[in-house]
């Protein structure tokens, strides 16, 4: 397993990022502690999280309860120097606190809960889940919309943000700051107005990531080599549609399309035949094509770490051994060729 280091700071995670978000809905506190027991033994140091976690469905009520989960595991194993932990801080919409927003107090009071729950002195990573103006990600609109959104107020509610991580860093209660579901523009913001004001610098960006959804190849991609941002991917295997399973219009049991029929969007008659053209090439190549969808995204220049997320130990042992997939030219070239014919596929 290889590590990388998340932009400047000095935290070394591995290439594979162990998810939770499905831990205290999909899956019990034992099963949590399951996987990341075994993710562990087999050399995966990262763990990532968030305060609104689990979803799946999602509901303020289960808000909280994936970090205590993973709070009780760390306190049992006694091992909380081995592994990095990640999370973030949720935006507007959630309904966790009285402040809709990511104000100081807000922030500062996110923190306390995280870490009580997680039953640990400092935080790794700590994360802006998303921006608190108008976004594109996850299907919501085709177009950037200049009337939903404000400069003047998006770079005051940055600064204050950075302010409020350079007093929990300062603390010692996080180490370093990333941001997730953020835009080329807003990421440059946060490294020019923390440079400017000798404030925190931001180390990774959480985005969507797959062979199926892969804007961040372009624009953001410059950023992230350039400026030393790495990628926390996503999705990876696109919410389990690479895997082929929901192909033929099926729903397995358990699985995310119980919840959600479409996948979020996901799922449509645009993605269909490239999920089959994309096993095909697995089959060609004589691998999996989970291992094969996971493994393309550990390979990219900018990637940082490769959030997988399973529902089953066959899953997630799956998943992690895609490290021992070798990602030739003639795979990258085949992959590529579906890529080029569509290229933005779930819009």
């Amino acid at each position: 397993m290889k590590n990388n280091t998340l932009g400047y700071s000095d935290i070394k995670v591995s290439e594979i990022c162990l998810g939770s978000m499905t831990w205290g809905t999909q899956n019990t506190e034992s099963e949590g502690h399951e996987q990341m027991d075994y993710a562990v033994d087999h050399g995966v140091n990262f763990i990532d999280t968030a305060e609104m976690y689990p979803v799946n469905p999602m509901s303020v009520k289960t808000a909280g309860r994936t970090e205590q989960i993973i709070g009780s595991w760390l306190a049992s194993r006694k091992n909380r120097e081995k592994v990095i932990i990640a999370t973030k801080v949720s935006g507007s919409g959630t309904r966790l606190r009285d402040d809709p927003g990511l104000s100081r107090q807000s922030i500062f009071s996110a923190v306390e809960g995280s870490l009580k729950r997680l039953q640990t002195d400092f935080i790794d990573l700590y994360q802006i889940h998303w921006s608190n103006r108008s976004s594109y990600h996850f299907r919501q609109s085709w177009e950037f919309d200049p009337t939903k959104q404000n400069a003047k107020e998006t770079k005051a509610y940055i600064l204050e943000a950075l302010e409020a991580f350079d007093r929990l860093i300062a603390d010692g209660k996080v180490r370093a700051m990333g941001l997730s579901n953020e835009s080329c523009w807003g990421t440059s913001q946060f490294l020019s107005i923390a440079k400017q004001n000798g404030l925190p610098t931001v180390v990774s960006i959480q985005n969507e990531y797959s062979l199926l959804d892969r804007k961040f190849d372009l624009d953001l991609a410059e950023l992230s080599i350039n400026e030393n941002v790495g990628l926390l991917s996503f999705s990876p295997m696109a919410t389990g549609i690479l895997s082929g399973k929901y192909q033929g219009d099926k729903t397995p049991p358990g699985s995310r399309r119980t919840f959600s029929r479409d996948l979020g969007g996901r799922y449509t008659q645009h993605v269909i035949p490239l999920v089959d053209n994309y096993i095909s090439i697995a089959a060609k190549h004589n691998l999996d094509p989970c291992q094969m969808a996971v493994a393309f995204c550990c390979s990219r220049p900018f990637m940082a770490s490769t959030i997988i997320g399973s529902t089953t130990m066959e899953q997630l042992k799956n998943a992690i051994a895609s490290v021992h997939v070798d990602m030739n030219a003639e795979l990258l070239h085949d992959l590529n060729a579906i890529h080029q014919r569509a290229p933005n596929p779930m819009g």
